[in-house]
């Protein structure tokens, strides 16, 4: 048994929609502990730096800026094989090829307004997680 930390994002899409208590939900049903969560409004800047890892790619710019047009609820997960559980859970980054009962099938309505972000490794969530919760912000285990 692996135990994990993951990074989700409830991204600025969802919680426009009002979809994030049902996301929440969805997370709890799947047996993962919420270790930290905030409601934030990320600057052009934090995005950027954020998602730095993506700067040469055409869709960078875009992604900044959708990621800034409204407030985001990022959160720290933890479980078994928490990582690729809740990719699996949230479904493939294009909705309309995600499995049918993931929450990107569910709720996304583009590729960049998939309603949800997750760390894609161990390597990732170990930068994303302490971009927005610092060790004294993480509930103890």
């Amino acid at each position: 048994m692996t135990i994990e930390r993951t990074l989700a994002i409830i991204k600025p899409d969802a919680v426009a929609k009002g979809v994030a208590g049902q996301i929440i939900t969805r997370i709890e049903h799947a047996g993962f502990k919420i270790l930290a969560a905030r409601l934030i409004h990320m600057s052009a800047d934090e995005a950027r730096g954020f998602y730095v890892v993506h700067r040469e790619r055409p869709f960078y710019g875009s992604l900044c800026t959708f990621m800034t047009q409204g407030p985001c609820l990022p959160m720290v997960l933890e479980g078994e094989n928490a990582i690729q559980r809740w990719r699996d859970l949230m479904g493939a980054t294009d909705f309309t090829k995600a499995a049918p009962g993931t929450i990107r099938r569910d709720f996304a309505s583009s590729i960049e307004a998939n309603a949800v972000h997750g760390s894609d490794s161990p390597e990732s969530a170990a930068f994303e997680i302490p971009y927005f919760f610092s060790s004294l912000e993480l509930c103890p285990r």
